[in-house]
């Protein structure tokens, strides 16, 4: 199974790097596959490559499914 994560761009440091943040978490990623992305855009990010971009309401939505999630007893 394979998990992508909704992250926002926070910085973008060329060589098709950016820096995106989730929850307070700051990684640098490659962008390579999605070269318009720009920061303050939400991408899919699987394996540390942005994969897709998303917008803003579905990002969002994503993560706080995520947070329900983590709220629910097992």
């Amino acid at each position: 199974m394979c998990l992508a994560l909704p992250a926002r761009i926070t910085e973008l440091l060329g060589n098709d790097s950016a820096i995106v943040e989730l929850g307070g978490v700051r990684k640098t990623i490659s962008i390579a596959l999605v070269p318009e992305a720009q920061p303050g855009d939400y991408v899919i990010v699987h394996v540390g490559h942005a994969i897709g971009r998303l917008d803003v309401e579905e990002a969002q939505a994503t993560l706080a499914l995520f947070a329900e999630l983590a709220r629910s007893p097992a």
